[in-house]
């Protein structure tokens, strides 16, 4: 009885694999095992777990935040960001990269939907980069990781869910993710510029040409293009790290603001914000039901003896801490090539935090290491939900094969930042400490 909740994973992951949707695979597990250890008492557990998630204030982040990205699609942000940084660097090697990346970590830090921001982006920079003939491989690789930056960059929708299970402030989560994320961003630009320096030809320079904007030009149509979206920034993460609202408030101030920049720009629309409030229903159900799944899930675990039994092993088998954080990582990584996030998230964070506590780790910094995973499985075949969300916008001469070897560089990238991370935790630890000294 021991080990039983140990076939709850395999149970589960089978489900999976046959095609069955995560959140019915958790909850079917979660019940026949319930039933298996508990009997119909499983049920009082069940009511429990549903009343934490529906009470849990910090959750109200997801719609608002997934909200606040439908509409900033809409506002035409995208191409504005775009022409103002890209008239800075059209003259460097891989300039267009350069400019792509750039505004990925705008859009990133203006929203913490993945999906969003590489759809947009894509559909906006791919046409670009193919008529100066950058490398598809290039493209594929900039888009998909420069797209994906929301998981490490704040706010994250990823970071508000992982806070809750794995029982951390989701403030500590943000102001913690916040340097290796920008890490992540700055090494892209560094791998990009160096990249295209010794072969020109995976991103030429664009030749000047007559209407070249002169510099007087250039400030004013970046002060134009920049100034409404970093205000929006600095009103959604500035309230954050300066202390002055909760996660759930700095996303209120962030679904007002980017109703306000539809109407700067004059691209608010009736039909497009029923459109946004449907698409937030849509993502918020899924993540919610999912969410509740795994709580389920783990909470049959947990229950059933699943932590206390790894605990007991993980004793006797006596790992070092630092061999069972790579063991952790490691099972993370492969897990990144068939699982989705949330399904990472929610399987994973409960099982390993707990362990991770006992091993006298700093569970903030597990966490960000754990984003960081969570940002390499979006690149990582077979899975490689960033693939999916270019091959969508992306047209037929950008083949699957270009995908995948443009984002090699990228994942390597990512593994560098988290051994960096690793090898140096005051990456995340010293803004949380400083901003817990400020209040």
């Amino acid at each position: 009885m021991d080990y039983l909740p140990f076939l709850m994973l395999p149970v589960a992951f089978t489900l999976m694999f046959l095609g069955f949707p995560v959140a019915f695979c958790m909850m079917v597990t979660a019940v026949l095992f319930g039933l298996a250890v508990f009997g119909d008492r499983v049920v009082y557990q069940f009511i429990e777990k549903i009343d934490d998630i529906a009470s849990n204030f910090v959750l109200a982040a997801v719609p608002l935040f997934v909200f606040m990205g439908a509409m900033l699609e809409r506002s035409g942000i995208a191409s504005r960001l775009f022409e103002a940084i890209h008239i800075w660097t059209r003259r460097l090697p891989g300039g267009l990269a350069l400019a792509t990346v750039v505004m990925c970590i705008l859009f990133a830090a203006s929203s913490g939907v993945i999906g969003a921001t590489e759809s947009v982006v894509g559909l906006l920079t791919i046409p670009i980069m193919l008529r100066y003939a950058y490398d598809r491989g290039l493209i594929s690789g900039v888009i998909c990781a420069g797209g994906s930056l929301g998981t490490i960059i704040p706010p994250s929708v990823v970071a508000v869910v992982i806070g809750p299970l794995a029982d951390v402030s989701v403030g500590d989560i943000l102001y913690g993710m916040s340097f290796p994320g920008l890490l992540m961003g700055g090494l892209y630009l560094v791998y990009i510029f160096i990249r295209c320096i010794l072969n020109p030809s995976f991103g030429p320079r664009i030749p000047p040409s007559h209407d070249d904007p002169t510099f007087a030009q250039k400030l004013w149509i970046s002060a134009r293009n920049l100034i409404p979206p970093v205000a929006l920034i600095f009103a959604v993460l500035g309230s954050i790290l300066l202390g002055w609202a909760s996660p759930t408030e700095a996303a209120a101030i962030g679904a007002i603001a980017s109703v306000g920049l539809t109407l700067l720009y004059r691209t608010f629309s009736v039909p497009g914000l029923y459109e946004a409030i449907i698409k937030t229903l849509k993502i918020t159900t899924m993540i919610m039901t999912v969410l509740l799944a795994g709580t389920l899930f783990t909470g049959v675990f947990i229950g059933a003896g699943g932590i206390a039994t790894a605990n007991r092993l993980i004793g006797e088998m006596q790992l070092a801490p630092w061999t069972l954080l790579f063991l952790m990582l490691a099972i993370l990584f492969i897990a990144g090539f068939f699982l989705d996030w949330i399904s990472i998230v929610l399987i994973f964070v409960p099982i390993f935090t707990p362990l991770v506590k006992t091993a006298g780790f700093d569970p903030v910094w597990f966490c960000v290491l754990f984003l960081i995973m969570i940002q390499t499985s979006y690149l990582t075949p077979p899975m490689a939900p960033a693939i999916f969300y270019l091959r969508a916008v992306a047209p037929p001469e950008i083949t699957i094969h270009h995908m995948y070897r443009g984002v090699v560089p990228f994942i390597l990238l990512q593994l560098l930042v988290l051994v960096l991370t690793m090898l140096f935790p005051q990456l995340v630890t010293w803004l949380p400490s400083v901003m817990l000294r400020m209040r």
